[in-house]
């Protein structure tokens, strides 16, 4: 008679119903929470996706990270919207993928390795570029790809590079030297306004229309130094001696050499202290 459903005991009845109901009680609750977890989770994901397209949008910053090139991977997943790209702090010796930022307007590359042999690539949009601390030496090659790469360029910092004759970086230079250095680079990049830590002045326009091409510091570097030879050199182009050059003859005691006495004497008629001394001085 059990089978029968309306013929259970009361007791059993009751049982079965609570346990029932508190698996659909605890159901719903797991469900419910499910639900918020999930829903928190998803608005925490979104404000965080905003968050970071936010910043990458306009700044990417990949400082410190000891690397000789730039990733791949950035200019794959960021290039297409990075505004500014600081890459200080690095070991970069080469600009390659740097292509792949097309949006970039500013770029930061202080204290890394790059040299005279780095290639620029053409960025239409970028108006400001930091080159401080870097190994740049030729100050007229570096100009001529600045000029043909970046024609926006407005922002300009080569501090710290030895083809900036600053004296608090190069020993040997002076006031002089980083006054002409900012002529000769205004006239090459008249559309900059501002060249290192300062704003280029109207008087500094002018004096680089005027002369700024033939402002350009050059100093001897020691490879050029010509150094005394010995005697064993002095026969050879670079051995220059205003002394007649030792034949073999001469070094057997012939001497083609002469000697005089000097008959002239000084009267001082010629001198020209007495320009201001009167006859009845004397």
């Amino acid at each position: 008679m059990l089978d029968d459903p309306l013929l259970v005991p009361s007791s059993l009845s009751s049982s079965t119903s609570t346990i029932s109901l508190d698996n659909s009680i605890e159901s719903k609750s797991n469900h419910g929470n499910r639900s918020a977890i999930s829903k928190q989770q998803q608005q925490q994901a979104d404000h965080d996706h905003h968050v970071a397209l936010k910043i990458i949008e306009y700044q990417l910053s990949y400082i410190g990270k000891e690397c000789e090139r730039i990733p791949q991977i950035l200019g794959q997943t960021y290039g297409d919207f990075t505004k500014r790209l600081d890459l200080s702090y690095n070991q970069l010796s080469t600009l390659d993928n740097i292509d792949l930022f097309i949006c970039l307007e500013e770029l930061i590359l202080d204290n890394n390795e790059l040299g005279d042999e780095v290639q620029f690539v053409r960025l239409a949009s970028l108006h400001t570029l930091s080159l401080n601390k870097n190994r740049f030496k030729d100050l007229d090659r570096l100009l001529n790809q600045l000029m043909k790469c970046y024609p926006n360029l407005k922002y300009l910092s080569l501090l710290g590079n030895p083809a900036c004759p600053t004296p608090l970086s190069i020993v040997d230079s002076d006031d002089e030297d980083y006054r002409r250095y900012r002529y000769y680079v205004v006239s090459k990049l008249p559309q900059l306004k501002f060249l290192d830590s300062a704003r280029i002045t109207k008087q500094e326009r002018l004096e680089a229309v005027r002369r700024g091409c033939f402002m350009r510091v050059v100093k001897p570097t020691q490879d050029v130094i010509i150094q005394p030879l010995g005697k064993e050199d002095e026969s050879t182009e670079l051995g220059f001696t205003p002394l007649p050059i030792e034949s073999s003859s001469e070094s057997q005691g012939v001497h083609r050499g002469a000697y005089g006495r000097l008959r002239y004497r000084y009267t001082g008629k010629h001198s020209e202290g007495n320009r201001f001394i009167r006859n009845n001085e004397l």
